[in-house]
């Protein structure tokens, strides 16, 4: 495993060497010079790696720890949708006025603050408490998706958007795999993914830890985000007015 991580960490230095030094590069890293781009890209990196992380251990948990079925499971994350539908909507009302980086901040941590609730759960806790903390995660991300939608364009220049998009959706992708990877791997050194957990206390503490790294994912994304000036998105605030 030690050899296949360094292999990919080579691997990873070889193309940014690459990249930077071809005439038409598959991925035009040039662009995360710019500061806002750069600082966006890094905070939905975070972010996506809290957000679909946990979209991956909350059914587990539910499934393999209480018991339920898959429909159950799917019901009882299904508030989630609901909440970035909610604040989806309210966030692109407020962003021409409020700006991005206090949007971004503020669901950021919102997120963080409703995965923490996650730290007091266990085996007896009600699935409707289980509910309103996955439905006020999902307000926090949609807050937070727009503004950076909106934001992460906003000097990037019309010629250069469809290499800009290329580099968004590339770190979005990766990021979700590390995210992923990490947090199973935390969650595998206390108990198995395929069956149901013979000692349940322990497969219990490894899922506090996992929503522990989930949480510390999204404060990095929150601090990361303070970074974010108003001032370097005002194009997309004025275009959106408009």
């Amino acid at each position: 495993m030690l050899v296949l991580g360094l292999g990919g960490v080579a691997s990873f230095a070889a193309l940014v060497w690459v990249e930077t030094h071809v005439s038409h590069p598959m991925l035009a890293l040039r662009l995360l010079r710019d500061r806002l781009f750069r600082t966006t890209n890094l905070v939905m990196a975070f972010g996506m790696m809290s957000f679909i992380g946990l979209t991956f251990v909350v059914p587990l948990y539910l499934q393999s720890l209480l018991g339920l079925s898959a429909l159950e499971a799917g019901l009882t994350t299904f508030p989630q949708a609901v909440g970035i539908l909610i604040s989806s909507q309210i966030s692109g009302r407020l962003y021409p006025s409020v700006g991005p980086r206090r949007l971004i901040v503020a669901g950021m941590l919102a997120a963080t603050v409703s995965i923490c609730g996650f730290l007091l759960i266990d085996l007896d806790t009600d699935l409707w408490v289980i509910r309103g903390l996955i439905f006020a995660r999902g307000l926090g991300m949609g807050f937070t998706f727009v503004a950076i939608q909106a934001a992460s364009y906003a000097r990037i220049v019309p010629a250069d958007n469809g290499r800009a998009s290329a580099i968004f959706s590339t770190q979005r992708q990766m990021a979700i795999a590390i995210g992923v990877a990490v947090m199973a791997t935390v969650l595998t050194s206390f108990t198995t993914l395929s069956e149901t957990p013979t000692d349940l206390p322990r497969a219990l503490d490894g899922y506090h830890w996992t929503f522990a790294v989930g949480a510390a994912f999204a404060l990095i994304a929150a601090l990361i985000a303070t970074r974010i000036n108003d001032a370097d998105a005002a194009d997309s605030m004025h275009a959106r007015d408009a």
